[in-house]
Formats: C-alpha cells, sequence, structure tokens
C-alpha cells in the first residue's frame, strides 16, 4: 500500500479540491493501486489461497440454491456430524481391480455411475453378520410374569422354553477399585410360558413404536448397549471425534470393532430416546425463567445454510437448528414468554417487550467507528464509547450499594445528546456511521434498561460462551448431512449443556435414559441439581 491509514485520514472532499490537476492525477494513480491491491486482497479464498475454509462467510460457502460449499470436508475429515457414512473411494481401489470396478453392479443399469447411485447396499445384494466374535459374559433370562390373555400370574417355578436371544455388547459399570473401560457381551434371553387357560406368552424385548421424524429404532433389541452407546456420543460430541476416528478407538484402546453406521446410529438412536427431555421438560423451563440470553450462529446442513440457536438461563441451556426467522423464536420460547430476553440486534427479537441489548457488541461497533477514516465516524464512535463507558461503570457501582440519585435521571443530560447526536446522522453518507445510529434509534429503549434495573446484565456473554463449544465443533466437522443430524446435534447438545449447568453428569443421566425409553418406560426426570454459575 502507497497510502497509509494515516495518509487516509487526512484526505477528504475539501483536501481533494484543493489540488492542482498535476497533484490530483498522481494521488489517483497511487489510489488505483491501492484499491486494486485492496480488490486484491478482497478476493483472495480457500480456492486461490493459503485461506482455511473457516474463514469464509457463510453465505460465501453455499447458495440459496443449495449448492455443495465451496471447501468440502475430507473422506477423513474430524466431525461432530450426524449423519457421516462411510462410503468406499472408487479412486483407492487397486490397480488390478480398476476393470472390475468400472463394470456396474449386478442388476444396475451400464450407464449408472457412482455419483448418479444412492449411497448404500444395493438391492438384493447378500447381507453379512458381525465377523468379530466376542465371549460372552453371562446369560440374562427374561420370562413372561404374566398371561396376556387372561391377565393371570404365570407359575414362576415354571422355567418355560426359549424362543430367542441377542447379544449385546456393552461397558462394565464403572468399579472405584477398578478404574478401567472394560467390554463386557451379554446374551439375553427370552423365554415363552403355558398359561392354564391354554394361551402361551412369550417375554418380547421392549421398545417405542416408529416415529416418522426418526429414522431409527428404539429398542431393547439392539448390538450396543446404553453404556456403550452413552460413551460415543461422548466421543463425537464432547471430544469431537469423527465417527471413522471414534472406530479407530473403538479398535485401538477396547479391541472392539464396530463398523462407521453402526456408531451413527447409535448416536441418534440416543438422541431420540432423549428428545423428550427437551420437549417435556426443559422447553417449559425455559419458558418460566426470569430471564433468557439468546443467540444464533450459522450451520450447515449438507451444505445448506441454517442456524445454530441457544436459549439459556441460570439452569436450563436449549439449542435447535432451524432458519433464521420468528418461527424458531416461537417454537421455543412461546408467545406468552414474559421474562426478560438478552438478544443482538436481529429484529425477529423485537416481538418481545421485555428486551434487552447487549451493550459489550455496542461498544466494539463504537471503537470501530473511532478506528474510521472518517472524522465524523470518529467524533460519533468517541461519544458512543465514552456514554457507554459512564453507563457501565454506573452500574456496576449501583450493584454494589445504592446510587445518590435514580440512574437513569443521572445519565439523562448524557443519553439526550447521544440522541440529538444519532438523529443528525441518521441518513449521513458514511454507511457505518448510519447503520450504528440506526441501530441505535430502532432498539434505544433495551439498551439503557439496565439503568432502571441494575442487577440485569449488561452482555449477552452467556449465550456467547454456550456456542463456543459447538462452534468449534462446526468448524471441525463441517455442519452435518441431514436434517436427522441437525436435530441429533441440537437435542444432545441441550440435555448435555444443561447437565453441565446443574453441576451433573450428563453420560449418567444419559445412560439412564436410554435404558427407559429402550424399555418404553418415560424419561426419568433432569434432577435440579446444584447451579454452578450465573
Amino acid at each position: 500500500m502507497q497510502l497509509s491509514k494515516h495518509d487516509l485520514a487526512q484526505l477528504d472532499a475539501a483536501a481533494l479540491a484543493a489540488l492542482t490537476p498535476e497533484q490530483l492525477h498522481a494521488l489517483s494513480v497511487k489510489l488505483l493501486a491501492d484499491l486494486k491491491l485492496a480488490h486484491a486482497r478482497l478476493d483472495r479464498n480457500p480456492r486461490n489461497s493459503s485461506r482455511p475454509p473457516s474463514s469464509m462467510a457463510p453465505w460465501e460457502r453455499a447458495g440459496d440454491d443449495g449448492d455443495e460449499p465451496a471447501s468440502s470436508a475430507p473422506n477423513d475429515a474430524p466431525a461432530d456430524e450426524c449423519d457421516r457414512h462411510a462410503e468406499p473411494d472408487a479412486a483407492a481401489a487397486p490397480a488390478g481391480d480398476e476393470a472390475s470396478a468400472a463394470q456396474p453392479p449386478q442388476g444396475e443399469p451400464a450407464g449408472d455411475t457412482r455419483e448418479q447411485r444412492r449411497a448404500g447396499q444395493r438391492p438384493g445384494a447378500p447381507g453379512h453378520g458381525r465377523l468379530q466374535r466376542l465371549p460372552i459374559d453371562h446369560v440374562i433370562a427374561h420370562h413372561p410374569t404374566h398371561c396376556v390373555r387372561c391377565g393371570a400370574a404365570l407359575a414362576p417355578g415354571d422355567s418355560g422354553r426359549c424362543v430367542h436371544a441377542h447379544l449385546v455388547i456393552d461397558l462394565r459399570e464403572p468399579d472405584p477399585a477398578r478404574p478401567a473401560l472394560e467390554v463386557l457381551q451379554v446374551k439375553h434371553a427370552y423365554y415363552a410360558r403355558d398359561c392354564t387357560c391354554g394361551h402361551c406368552t412369550r417375554a418380547e424385548p421392549g421398545h417405542i413404536p416408529g416415529d416418522a421424524d426418526w429414522g431409527v429404532a428404539l429398542s431393547e433389541r439392539h448390538l450396543l448397549g446404553a453404556r456403550l452407546v452413552t460413551l460415543l456420543c461422548a466421543l463425537a460430541l464432547r471430544m469431537r471425534l469423527s465417527r471413522r476416528r471414534i472406530r479407530e478407538f473403538l479398535l485401538d484402546w477396547l479391541g472392539l470393532e464396530l463398523a462407521v453406521a453402526t456408531i451413527n446410529q447409535a448416536v441418534h438412536e440416543l438422541a431420540r430416546a432423549a428428545e423428550p427431555v427437551v420437549e417435556e421438560q426443559l422447553l417449559p423451563e425455559l419458558r418460566a425463567d426470569d430471564l433468557v440470553h439468546a443467540d444464533e450462529t450459522s450451520w450447515f446442513e449438507h451444505g445448506r445454510l441454517l442456524w445454530l440457536w441457544v436459549f439459556t438461563s441460570a439452569t436450563t441451556t436449549v439449542f435447535t437448528i432451524g432458519r433464521r426467522s420468528k418461527a424458531v423464536l416461537s417454537d421455543v420460547l412461546g408467545a406468552l414468554f414474559h421474562g426478560w430476553l438478552m438478544s443482538d440486534g436481529y429484529w425477529a427479537y423485537r416481538d418481545y417487550d421485555n428486551r434487552l441489548r447487549c451493550l459489550a457488541h455496542l461498544l466494539r461497533k463504537a471503537r470501530g467507528l473511532e478506528e474510521s477514516l472518517d472524522r465524523q465516524a470518529r467524533a460519533v464512535g468517541q461519544q458512543l464509547r465514552t456514554c457507554l463507558e459512564r453507563v457501565m461503570a454506573a452500574v456496576h457501582q449501583a450493584r454494589d450499594g445504592p446510587p445518590p440519585e435514580n440512574l437513569r435521571a443521572q445519565h439523562a443530560e448524557q443519553l439526550q445528546a447521544l440522541w440529538t447526536l444519532c438523529l443528525a446522522h441518521a441518513d449521513t453518507a458514511h454507511d457505518q456511521t448510519k447503520a450504528l445510529v440506526r441501530e441505535l434509534l430502532n432498539d434505544w429503549d433495551t439498551f439503557w434498561v439496565v439503568l432502571d434495573y441494575p442487577h440485569l446484565p449488561l452482555t449477552n456473554n452467556d449465550a456467547e460462551r454456550a456456542l463456543r463449544h459447538w462452534v468449534i465443533a462446526r468448524r471441525i466437522g463441517y455442519g452435518t448431512r441431514n436434517a436427522q443430524g441437525s436435530r441429533s446435534v441440537a437435542v444432545l447438545a441441550s440435555v448435555i449443556d444443561t447437565c453441565r449447568q446443574r453441576n451433573l453428569s450428563p453420560w449418567s443421566f444419559l445412560t439412564d435414559v436410554l435404558r427407559e425409553r429402550r424399555q418404553g418406560h418415560p424419561v426419568p426426570l433432569l434432577p435440579a441439581g446444584a447451579c454452578v454459575g450465573p
């Protein structure tokens, strides 16, 4: 750059008018060169420079028509995604198999290529069972207790006959004397007994009826036990491991071989089991809270731009993934939410009367104006920053003890001067200044509510901290692959973060939830716990 920020700050229309034609031409050449260099830097992206894919703005990664993002995840990219099925890579086939790989599978059209065919096993292809054989540690017998026809109690001494059985791989219960992860395999045998009425009753595995919104079953007849499923969830959502990396960990450290699709299905099943916890307990508790922090960040679902929303109070956190619209707010908070809502400047929040705005956001924007190259913008930014710092300092002082006078009256003159300043610059030519002062004018009262209620928060840090872990997960995992994956992330994230807020172990609770739901029982209540933070 030939002209520094110090040089540009001294240039305006009056300074240019004072130059001779020769001086103006020489300055224009410098400005043109700097402008071309600036455009070249702005045009850099992950496809033509060393910029990482995460540096792209959300609207640059995918179009409105649902096209694929500009940078897609590699085959072995770590992910918190909830539907990353493994597909064989045709390029990795040995040279000797190239001719056979080029031929379509039996029963497929000759013109059907790998990119055009649906992923998964072809209809009519031979299936296969588990190749790994584990020893059976013990057998659990399930006997019917009452006759289905007449309801009479069946004789406990009658052992009956075994009609079917299945194997379950799980982890041993934790033992303080032996702190280790140990895999065991249990055989569940189901028996039939005859009643005096002549009816034969069979014991059956518990299950939950199918749900059109979920593509996974919820049944006791499952290869993986509840504790092992919870471990897979912890590795996927807290440790941010991809399904392939989880498979590698299980094989290397536990000697357990599981398919990527099995791991993915287990995480989705746990999310389906825990969904009633969110719908029946967390959402009503959130709507009844006096103060809720809300925020949203971009999220990608198979390249489609969506938004990850968070709503958090002192003891409850709820996540949801959807569009950026008022419908999401209505679904989570309901139409009758009367508590205080701390949010950013998104227009959809304005439907709620008791609303707060984050002063930290406004303070950063004021500092941005102070660093502007426009003289008027710098003046507006300085006055706004001074006003905000004084208000925040007065609120902190009021929390330590009662102020000498009402805070609103104490700062009335300063706020009136700021209001007049905003009105004067509402139509200024400087875009950044105009956007900020109009934002202030549109939400004027929400910024200064803390002067009337000093106990209310000044910032939206609680919501931003709640999003932080999942933003990192999004950067690593590139989002999710379908609606079920997004739903699973939102449900499990809500339960995990709420348990952390209440100083409870999310994994023990999720294990109990899955066990109860697989048996067809209602979900257990999430204890209130002990709040460990604001």
